[in-house]
């Protein structure tokens, strides 16, 4: 089950934080890939979904979410320092900015082998949320309708289990993450799937039309 939050969690506050009109312009003159844009939209509205559920401030969770890979693509790290390249580079960017301590070391938390570990809920639910979005993703891909509205939570384990769908995605990640913010993963699969649809046109996964059947005639195949 996905746990709620204690009386005394109190909730975060948006002061003193960046725009996200500013972190949308960092990520897209870092990134030019459509595909990892898209990862970090869905990444945001999964963690703004798990801040409101938490009694969490959506805005700075959201932040955590959105800017979390934007120096992949400048330092995508093949050797996996833990000090230097991707998240290490991005961090010291964001640092020099003035960016807030817990997202930069929610952000550093969320690659495992930088060794930092993740402390807050903030951190273990970007690192629960990373992989398994791309995971979503993939598998909407594969429908008719590369819709995430036709993808639910079952549809997403069972191809979770198949080792030669989405390679990229770390299983143990998404194991792990689920374990370390103590969810159910396939009730923690369907709140993700959920705060995915929400944004489903700006991640590139509100569907496309079905073609038209050969059968059909022109007069069938006008709007109504």
């Amino acid at each position: 089950m996905i746990p709620t939050p204690t009386p005394n969690e109190a909730a975060g506050s948006s002061a003193g934080l960046p725009s996200r009109h500013d972190a949308l312009a960092l990520m897209h003159e870092y990134t030019a890939s459509e595909s990892l844009r898209k990862h970090m939209l869905a990444v945001e509205a999964a963690m703004r979904a798990y801040a409101s559920h938490y009694g969490e401030d959506p805005e700075r969770w959201g932040l955590a979410g959105l800017i979390h890979d934007f120096d992949y693509e400048r330092f995508p790290n093949a050797s996996r320092s833990p000090t230097d390249e991707h998240p290490s580079s991005g961090v010291g960017i964001l640092r020099e900015r003035g960016w807030p301590t817990d997202i930069l070391d929610a952000i550093l938390g969320h690659a495992a082998y930088t060794g930092v570990a993740r402390e807050t809920r903030m951190a273990r639910a970007l690192f629960a949320v990373d992989e398994l979005t791309g995971l979503i993703t993939a598998t909407a891909l594969v429908k008719p309708t590369k819709s995430v509205h036709d993808v639910d939570a079952k549809s997403v384990m069972k191809k979770m289990k198949d080792k030669a769908f989405a390679k990229g995605v770390s299983r143990e990640d998404v194991t792990l993450g689920a374990q370390e913010l103590g969810v159910d993963l396939e009730q923690h699969t369907q709140f993700v799937i959920g705060a995915m649809r929400g944004v489903a046109a700006s991640i590139g996964l509100a569907g496309t039309p079905a073609a038209p059947s050969a059968s059909s005639s022109p007069a069938e195949e006008r709007p109504r």
